[in-house]
C-alpha cells in the first residue's frame, strides 16, 4: 500500500504520476491532525468555494459553499492500486465520476455510490502552487468546477489550469503549507510553468561559463510529465525531483552535461548535479542517449534514466564521476572517463574501462577484472553499509517535507524498487530555511533549539563556526550552498552524537588559517554510532581558485563508525589564488575515527598527503587522486620516509583497514620530482588493499611504487601504468 506521505503511484502508461492518502490517520498524527478518521474538503481555486455534496446524494457535486460544514465534508479512502475515493460524511456515499449520464451531464461528480468501482476512483496531482487536481480513472480526464455551470464537478478536462486546482484541508478548513520561501535561486517549476525551456535557458547560460563565480542554482521540479524539455546543466547548479519516487517526475527531452573546455574535454566539470527524477532522452545525442560529460564533484542520486548514457562527450577527456541509488535501463557507456564509482546501481549493460572502475552492490557490473586493460574493474557484490542520502519531496496534500532514508547493510541495486523505501519523513516545518543573509549566530540558535538546517543556494560568509550538538541533525544544502569563513574559524564542528546527516554543502577555505574546514566529532570521540552513524553525503571542499584560501586538514573525522557517500577535497590547481604558497593546505583528510567507512573518496593535489588514516577498522571503496602539480622542487616536497609524501597514509599504528580500487596519479609541472610511493600502509595482514593504479600524466618526474615499494615505476605521459592486485 502507498503511504500518505508521498510515495507517489508509478503508472507509467499515465502522463503524470499518481498521489494517494494511505495511512490517512498516521499521516494526520505526523501533521498535527486528527489521528480519528477525519473529514477533508475541497476548496475550488476557480471560485474559493468549498464542495459541497447533498444528504441524500441525489444532487451533483457543486463549488458553491463560502465556509465547510457537514457537507463539505469527505472521508479520504486509500485504495490499493494507489488511487483514492472520497466518501460524503452526510450521506456516507461514495463519490462516482458518472461517465454514464447522457451529454451535457457525463462525467459530473455525484455522491450516490455505496461500493467503489473504477468510476469512484480518483488520481491526486500536486500542482506547483501547493493545490492538487484530481484525475478520473473512469475516463482519465481532469476534475473542473465548472463556472461556466455554477461551479459544477465534472470529469472533462484534459489539462489542468485554474479550474482544475483545488485546495486539499484538514476538517478545520485550514489549507496545507504552500511552497516555501527557498530564495531567488530555487527555482521551483511545473510542466505547465510558462517559458519553462527559457528559464532553463537562462540558468545555464549564467552557469556553464561560472568556474569559479558566486552564483547557485537549484532547479525544482514538481511531479509530472515535462514533454520536450531541454535541461543543460552548467556549474553549481541542481536539479532536483520533488517526488517521492523518481518516476513521478519524468521529463521527456534531455539532461546534459557538456564539455566545458575545448576539445571535448570535460576535465573541468565539477560541481553540478541531478537527482530524484527520470528522464527519457529523446532529444539526447541520438539513439534514446544521453550525455553526462563530467569528472569531479557531480552527484548523480537516484534517478531513472529511461535509454541510454554516455559518460562523455564525443570521447574527449573525461576523470571522474558518481552513481548512487541509479537506474538505467540501457546502456551505460564510459568509454574515455578514467575512473568512476557506482554504488547500488542498475543498468541494462556497461561496457568501457580506463583505469579505475569501481562497483560496489551492483548487480549486473561487466565482464572481466582488473587489471586486463580494457577490463580494469573493482567489483563489490553488496554495499556494507550506508543511509541514502536524504531528498525534498511534496506529499499528497502539498506539504513540503524531507525524506531521510534508513540505514542499510548488506545491500544491492536501488533502494527505491519497491517505494520509497524503509526511513522517517520530517515535516519542512522542523527545519529551518537558511539564506545567504543568515548569520553564524542565527543558524547556531536555531541548531541549538533542535531545529534541523536547509541550507538554500548562495554563498554564506561566518564569522563563527556552526555548532551540531544534537543527535539526529538533519542538514541538506540544494544548489551547492557554499560556507566560507575569512577570520579564521572552523565551518563546522559536530558534537560526538548518534545519527547527524550532512548533505549537500561545499565547504571553500577562507582567507585566514582555520585548522579545519568540517570537524565530525571532537579529538578523542569514543561512543559506539554502528546503530546510528553519522552520514556524509556529497560534501566537497576547495582550497583556492575562487580566491586565495588556505587551512591545515579540509576535513577532519573523529566519530566512530562514520559513514562519508562521495566527497571531493580539493586544492585547487588552476583559477584564482592559486601556488604554492597561495594556497596552502597540509591534507585534505584524517581519519582518527574507529570503523569509518567511505564510498567515493576523490582527494587532490594537497601539499603533503591528502590522507591520513590514523584508526583502525577504515574501509574505503574508490579512490583517486592526484598528488600536487606544483612542488617547487625536491628539496622542498621531501617526507620522513623518502621522496614526496604518499598519496593515501596508514599510520603504522594501525592494525586493520581495508580499501578496494585506488588510483593516483601524478601531473608535476617542474622537472626531475619523483614520489617514491604513492601508497604507504604498515605491513599486516589485516591492512589489506586490492587494485591499485598509479599513473604520471605530465612528462616530469612519476611515482616509483605503487604501495611500499611494490608495484613498477610510472612511465611518463601515461605510457606505463603499473598496477598491484592485492597487497600484502
Amino acid at each position: 500500500m502507498l503511504s500518505f506521505l508521498g510515495r507517489w503511484s508509478r503508472t507509467a502508461v499515465r502522463a503524470l504520476p499518481a498521489l494517494s492518502i494511505a495511512g490517512w490517520g498516521a499521516a494526520c498524527s505526523l501533521f498535527g491532525l486528527p489521528t480519528t478518521t477525519q473529514a477533508a474538503t475541497l476548496r475550488a481555486a476557480a471560485n474559493n468555494q468549498y464542495v459541497s455534496a447533498t444528504a441524500t446524494g441525489t444532487s451533483y457535486l457543486m463549488a458553491n459553499a463560502a465556509a465547510p460544514g457537514a457537507w463539505e465534508e469527505f472521508e479520504i479512502i486509500d485504495n490499493a492500486n494507489g488511487t483514492v475515493s472520497l466518501k460524503a460524511t452526510v450521506s456516507g456515499n461514495i463519490v462516482s465520476a458518472d461517465i454514464g449520464l447522457a451529454s451535457p451531464n457525463t462525467g459530473r461528480l455525484i455522491a450516490n455510490r455505496t461500493s467503489i468501482g473504477t468510476w469512484e476512483q480518483f488520481t491526486l496531482v500536486p500542482q506547483s502552487n501547493g493545490t492538487v487536481a484530481l484525475r478520473a480513472e473512469a475516463n482519465q480526464m481532469y476534475v473542473s468546477a465548472d463556472l461556466n455551470n455554477g461551479g459544477a464537478l465534472v470529469a472533462n478536462r484534459t489539462t489542468v489550469q485554474g479550474w482544475e486546482q483545488f485546495t486539499l484541508t484538514d476538517g478545520t478548513g485550514e489549507p496545507p503549507d504552500g511552497a516555501p520561501d527557498l530564495g531567488p535561486n530555487a527555482h521551483i517549476v511545473s510542466p505547465t510553468t510558462p517559458n519553462l525551456q527559457g528559464l532553463i535557458d537562462s540558468i545555464y547560460s549564467a552557469q556553464q561559463p561560472n568556474h569559479f563565480g558566486s552564483r547557485r542554482d537549484a532547479i525544482l521540479l514538481m511531479p509530472g510529465n515535462y514533454e520536450g524539455l531541454r535541461i543543460p546543466v552548467g556549474f553549481y547548479t541542481q536539479v532536483l525531483g520533488l517526488g517521492a519516487s523518481p518516476d513521478d517526475v519524468h521529463v521527456n527531452g534531455d539532461l546534459r552535461s557538456s564539455a566545458f573546455l575545448g576539445g571535448d574535454n570535460a576535465t573541468q566539470n565539477f560541481w553540478r548535479g541531478a537527482e530524484n527524477f527520470s528522464v527519457t532522452p529523446s532529444l539526447g545525442i541520438g539513439n534514446n542517449t544521453m550525455q553526462w560529460a563530467v569528472s569531479q564533484a557531480i552527484p548523480f542520486r537516484r534517478m531513472h534514466v529511461k535509454g541510454n548514457m554516455k559518460l562523455n562527450q564525443n570521447n574527449g577527456w573525461a576523470s571522474g564521476g558518481w552513481f548512487s541509488d541509479v537506474l538505467v535501463d540501457g546502456q551505460v557507456n564510459s568509454a574515455s572517463q578514467q575512473q568512476w564509482i557506482s554504488r547500488n546501481t542498475q543498468w541494462g549493460s556497461w561496457i568501457g574501462s580506463n583505469w579505475n572502475m569501481v562497483f560496489v552492490g551492483v548487480p549486473n557490473p561487466p565482464a572481466g577484472s582488473f587489471p586486463t586493460p580494457g577490463q580494469r574493474y573493482t567489483k563489490i557484490a553488496q554495499t556494507p553499509v550506508v543511509r541514502e542520502k536524504p531528498y525534498l519531496f511534496i506529499n499528497a496534500k502539498g506539504k513540503w517535507a524531507v525524506r531521510v532514508p534508513s540505514l542499510r547493510t548488506n545491500s544491492a541495486g536501488i533502494s527505491w524498487a519497491n517505494g520509497a523505501g524503509a526511513g522517517k519523513t520530517i515535516p519542512l516545518k522542523n527545519f529551518y530555511i537558511a539564506k545567504p543573509a543568515d548569520s553564524a549566530a542565527t543558524l547556531n540558535a536555531k541548531l541549538a533549539a533542535g531545529k534541523h538546517l536547509l541550507f538554500t543556494p548562495g554563498v554564506y560568509v561566518l564569522n563563527d563556526t556552526l555548532q551540531v550538538n544534537n543527535a539526529k541533525t538533519v542538514i541538506l544544502g540544494i544548489g551547492f550552498p557554499t560556507l566560507r569563513s575569512d577570520n579564521g574559524k572552523p565551518l563546522m564542528k559536530t558534537a560526538d552524537v548518534h545519527g547527524v546527516t550532512i548533505s549537500g554543502l561545499f565547504f571553500d577555505a577562507g582567507a585566514t588559517e582555520s585548522g579545519v574546514l568540517l570537524e565530525v566529532g571532537p579529538p578523542g570521540s569514543v561512543a559506539d554510532h554502528s546503530a546510528n552513524p553519522t552520514v556524509l553525503h556529497d560534501v566537497f571542499f576547495r582550497i583556492g581558485g575562487a580566491a586565495a584560501g588556505r587551512v591545515g586538514i579540509a576535513l577532519s573525522i573523529n566519530a566512530n563508525h562514520t559513514i562519508v557517500d562521495h566527497t571531493w577535497l580539493w586544492r585547487a590547481d588552476h583559477g584564482d589564488g592559486v601556488g604554492w604558497n597561495d594556497n596552502p593546505s597540509a591534507n585534505g583528510l584524517w581519519v582518527n575515527g574507529q570503523n569509518v567507512t567511505i564510498y567515493g573518496l576523490f582527494a587532490e593535489h594537497f601539499q603533503k598527503h591528502q590522507v591520513v588514516w590514523n584508526g583502525n577498522g577504515g574501509r574505503v571503496y574508490f579512490y583517486q587522486s592526484e598528488i600536487p602539480y606544483d612542488p617547487p622542487s625536491q628539496s622542498a616536497w621531501n617526507s620522513a620516509t623518502g621522496r614526496g609524501y604518499a598519496s593515501y597514509k596508514v599510520s603504522d599504528n594501525v592494525t586493520s583497514h581495508e580499501a578496494w580500487g585506488l588510483g593516483v596519479y601524478s601531473v608535476f609541472t617542474n622537472a626531475g620530482i619523483f614520489l617514491d610511493r604513492a601508497i604507504e600502509v604498515p605491513v599486516n595482514s589485516n591492512v589489506r588493499f586490492h587494485n591499485m593504479i598509479s599513473v604520471c600524466l605530465g612528462s616530469n618526474g612519476g611515482i616509483v611504487h605503487v604501495i611500499n615499494n611494490t608495484g613498477a615505476q610510472t612511465v611518463c605521459n601515461a605510457q606505463g601504468t603499473p598496477t598491484v592486485t592485492d597487497f600484502p
